[in-house]
């Protein structure tokens, strides 16, 4: 029965897992899909770190490397490093063992975030100056400290 609810209504079946677990009906559990669902739900948690990270970064980068870029340009930056930063520090709030994975996501997100950085750097406009493939550090040139340091912004 919990089989074929779970392929039929996701949303029912984990009402239902949740009514199991209150009411002590262990043996009626669906076992084999409560395993698979938390490990996504952890592997989510990752992701949205890794994922708030990589735009973070790139913002950060694009501040230190595009730092001659018109201000009205570097607004959107700023903002979204706030905006990210926020987030990173909501993902490690909300699920404090996120920090022990802190070290190993950035190390993950790095280089989707020089990548963004530099396909968006690539699309200046109005006369700026489109920096270099290696202008942007191979390695992450910002400290965890840095990163998550609310008045820091990449230069």
């Amino acid at each position: 029965m919990s089989n074929k609810l779970y392929d039929q209504d996701l949303q029912l079946w984990i009402d239902s897992t949740i009514k199991q677990l209150q009411n002590h009906e262990f043996s009626s559990l669906d076992i084999e899909h409560l395993i698979e669902e938390l490990i996504e739900l952890g592997k989510s948690e990752k992701n949205a770190l890794k994922s708030n990270l990589k735009i973070l970064l790139a913002h950060l980068l694009k501040l230190k490397v595009q730092h001659n870029a018109p201000d009205t340009m570097k607004a959107s930056w700023y903002s979204s490093v706030v905006e990210h930063r926020q987030r990173v520090i909501d993902n490690l709030t909300d699920t404090p063992s996120l920090k022990i994975y802190l070290t190993e996501a950035l190390e993950k997100a790095y280089p989707d975030g020089r990548k963004l950085a530099i396909k968006e750097g690539k699309l200046a406009k109005f006369g700026i100056t489109i920096p270099t493939e290696n202008e942007y550090p191979l390695i992450c040139p910002f400290s965890v400290e840095q990163i998550l340091d609310e008045d820091f912004y990449g230069m």
